[in-house]
């Protein structure tokens, strides 16, 4: 009896703990877990050091897109004037998908607006310049509205400066705001260890990922690298540091490598370039040794990394739930219920990868409507078929992290329990048992075999109520 008794009292302490955080796991498997992570970790920490590029190179500005200097300034006066007075002609109008041409006199006789702009910032703070806007314009100004202007150091005193954007500085900071309410408000302090997280990701990407690229080191080195920092900042950090968040990690880093090695061998097989806009074509003209083709794979693994943190994180908690509420279940067991919650993840996950890119390149799909070729010509074509490979490959990663966490996690977490269940029974029998009554042998005494001093232990009490309980 007492030892029947003393054979059960581990299994009530541990359903107790059940319902709370996942019990730790053994001293071997965590071990075995260190094993892996420490080397991966201790890999990352150097080729942080190594490829640390110490900023973005210096180079010679060009005067072309984004590569100009630019300065504030403010619309301080907008007048209305007739556009032959100020020889500004509106831009032909392209015909109508129907073939009709376009409707005229809906914008003939409108006035043009000629805008005056004064400079506040740099070094010519205070000068002010003239810019005509045509009633078919875009964009139009209005007196007191902040802007953006470039500056052509080369050109005539009166064309160095000229409107290049506006100011919305005010709507991007307050929408960054109400963001950063919205997750502090619903998720408390894990929602403020997501944003210390996004920041740490913010820096990698900017201090190390970016000048690291432009320094001419090797695009994919890079971001491995630099995506498997980020990936155990913001995995650790708000997840903390237990198996289970080491067992997403090993999910997450199967799948990047499945995803790099799917994409070098597509993108090489397709003959890609990575050269399709002006943006690409900008940066490999000012800085010549960057690999295009490197970083348009640099920008498939980091463009995945947020989406796989979030499959092997479920899935990984769905197979420690699963097991926390059946703890007789093996991992065969294990895996096969979390596979059905998998699928249903998968489906919602891919659809959102894949319109997460069709949203970014919606430019790029209207070739398909517009265009006189055929379908499979207009997506074979580069600028298309770029991103198809870069929707595919990254899909193909998140299916695949699905079962390979999955199937990690049962088997880590089955180990464990084992490991955990079975010598704690026989500890309890033989050696915890007999601790105890020497114990309260010393004290109150033992009943039975059965500590009925406190002396025994709060769980020891908790099980024997129980099983009194089971047995009236």
């Amino acid at each position: 009896m007492s030892a029947h008794e003393s054979h059960h009292h581990p299994t009530a302490h541990s359903h107790g703990h059940g319902h709370g955080p996942a019990a730790p796991v053994s001293r071997h498997l965590r071990k075995v877990i260190a094993a892996v992570l420490i080397p991966f970790a201790a890999a990352v920490a150097v080729g942080l050091v190594v490829l640390w590029p110490g900023g973005a190179p210096p180079h010679k500005p060009s005067g072309v897109g984004f590569d100009q200097p630019t300065e504030s300034a403010r619309v301080v006066k907008v007048a209305e004037v007739n556009c032959a007075d100020v020889h500004a002609e509106q831009q032909p109008q392209p015909p109508s998908p129907t073939g009709q041409p376009p409707a005229k006199g809906a914008d003939k006789g409108k006035p043009c607006q000629q805008t005056t702009i004064e400079v506040t910032t740099g070094e010519h703070k205070g000068r002010t310049f003239q810019t005509v806007v045509t009633p078919d314009a875009l964009r139009h100004y209005t007196t007191g509205q902040e802007v953006v202007v470039a500056y052509s150091p080369k050109a005539p005193k009166e064309l160095q400066y000229s409107v290049s954007d506006v100011d919305r500085s005010l709507p991007m900071w307050l929408l960054a705001a109400i963001f950063a309410f919205a997750v502090v408000i619903v998720g408390r302090l894990r929602g403020v260890l997501a944003l210390v997280a996004l920041a740490a990701s913010f820096v990698v990407l900017t201090l190390f990922i970016l000048p690291a690229i432009l320094q001419g080191s090797n695009p994919l080195v890079v971001a491995v690298v630099g995506g498997s920092a980020i990936m155990l900042i913001a995995l650790y950090l708000c997840h903390g540091l237990t198996a289970r968040t080491s067992v997403a990690v090993l999910g997450t880093l199967a799948s990047l490598l499945l995803i790099g090695l799917l994409g070098s061998v597509f993108i090489g097989w397709a003959l890609l370039t990575g050269n399709t806009d002006d943006t690409t074509g900008l940066v490999h003209g000012l800085y010549p040794d960057i690999e295009i083709r490197g970083l348009l794979l640099a920008g498939i693994i980091i463009g995945s990394l947020g989406v796989l943190d979030d499959v092997t994180v479920t899935q990984t908690a769905a197979v420690w739930e699963l097991k926390e509420a059946d703890p007789s279940a093996g991992w065969r067991k294990l895996y096969g219920a979390a596979m059905r919650i998998g699928r249903d993840h998968i489906a919602s996950v891919v659809n959102t990868l894949v319109l997460a890119y069709a949203g970014a390149a919606l430019p790029l799909l209207l070739l398909f409507s517009i265009a006189q070729s055929s379908v499979g010509t207009v997506a074979s074509s580069e600028v298309v078929a770029e991103e198809i490979v870069r929707t595919l490959v990254g899909s193909i990663g998140l299916v695949a992290a699905v079962p390979l966490t999955t199937l990690l996690a049962a088997l880590v977490v089955s180990a464990d329990r084992k490991e955990q269940t079975v010598p704690a029974s026989g500890d309890t029998g033989a050696g915890r048992g007999a601790g105890a009554g020497a114990t309260v042998g010393a004290g109150a005494g033992v009943s039975g075999g059965v500590p009925t001093s406190p002396t025994g232990g709060r769980p020891g009490r908790r099980g024997g109520r129980g099983k009194r309980r089971k047995q009236g």
